[in-house]
């Protein structure tokens, strides 16, 4: 399998499977000297961990990550940052003995299609358990753009959406849904509920916010600011859908309504009246907050009967057993998070190339 990297001056590329022995990333391109430590990125991979609520799945993975090289005397060499975290509670038997018949809208098909093999065991590449890679190359990223805040967070289960009017900062980790509005959390509890306990499963939209980052981040036409944070964002399993701004309801306004209207601002640049661009004009950062959405289909992995073929196309229905998240968009936000942060670590990087 090839292309399993991204980036350009600051790269990652992970590796592994879900039920394989391990998983991990490789971090190249980061820049010397900064302090770093196992203790800097475990707190982000703790809040994308399985098993911490009913809500997700009940893998009980610690998620301990270890650093194997790229650090000398607690701080960053230049050199490849190699990340490594053991998979310890896959419990293959759970997916039997032999390959069950194609799951619909998962991933077995396609990936048979193309190897000529699959992976049934959870899904391997496919499998959500690979972003927990994502999210500890993320946390080497952040160290890049100390000047950035990310913040995700979910507004949207299985068609109920939070109220914006409630929006509360501090709600966010205090519930297991990255939830910024209380009552619509106290909702989601018995959407997810319900969907797990029918054994189907439900969708979800997280909204990603990067304050902080400086006009003049990103390239015109091919390395666009915009464009490289849906591809990042489109490459999260279970993602079918990324905007930027206002995304497809600006094509419902007039040029007039669309418009990012500026005035003089204090420190003689604009100050901006409205942000539906989403902090990029022309793929290039404004200096407005970044804005981006990501929606994640249903969990594919689910207990109800859904009718299928086998791999020798003969009718049959697939029924997936084993422990899947009832929403994968749940634990979906510190994901975004990371991807946002490693798309802005390589265009600061750019930038500086190109622009000192």
């Amino acid at each position: 399998m090839s292309v399993n990297s991204f980036g350009r001056v600051f790269r990652f590329t992970t590796w592994g499977e879900s039920h394989g022995p391990a998983i991990g990333a490789v971090v190249d391109g980061c820049p010397p000297g900064l302090a770093l430590s196992e203790e800097d990125i475990q707190p982000w991979l703790d809040r994308r961990r399985p098993g911490q609520s009913r809500f997700t799945t009940q893998r009980r993975e610690p998620d301990r990550v270890r650093i194997l090289s790229g650090i000398f005397e607690g701080r960053t060499t230049g050199t490849p940052i190699s990340l490594m975290i053991d998979n310890v509670d896959a419990r293959s038997k759970d997916y039997g003995e032999a390959p069950p018949p194609y799951r619909p809208g998962h991933a077995d098909y396609s990936y048979d299609a193309k190897y000529g093999i699959r992976d049934w065991r959870g899904g391997g590449r496919s499998s959500a358990r690979e972003t927990a890679s994502r999210v500890a190359a993320g946390a080497v990223a952040r160290l890049v753009v100390p000047e950035v805040s990310i913040r995700a967070f979910v507004t949207e289960i299985g068609g109920d959406a939070i109220d914006r009017a409630r929006f509360d900062d501090a709600a966010i980790d205090a519930n297991p849904f990255f939830c910024p509005d209380a009552a619509a959390a106290a909702r989601w509890e018995g959407l997810v509920d319900g969907a797990r306990k029918a054994g189907s499963s439900l969708g979800a939209v997280i909204e990603c916010v990067a304050t902080g980052v400086p006009a003049g981040w990103g390239a015109p036409v091919y390395a666009r600011l915009d464009a490289e944070l849906a591809a990042a964002c489109m490459s999260i399993n279970a993602v079918k859908g990324v905007e930027i701004g206002d995304g497809f309801a600006a094509a419902r306004l007039s040029g007039e309504e669309n418009a990012d209207r500026m005035r003089p601002g204090e420190d003689g640049g604009p100050a901006f009246l409205a942000n539906h661009a989403g902090g990029v004009a022309g793929g290039i950062s404004t200096g407005q907050p970044l804005v981006v959405r990501v929606a994640f289909k249903p969990t594919s992995s689910i207990l109800t009967p859904v009718e299928t073929v086998d791999a020798a196309g003969e009718a049959a229905e697939a029924v997936t057993t084993g422990r899947h998240d009832p929403c994968v968009g749940i634990r979906g936000a510190p994901v975004v998070e990371a991807m946002m942060a490693l798309v802005l670590a390589d265009h600061k990087l750019l930038h500086r190339a190109q622009c000192g």
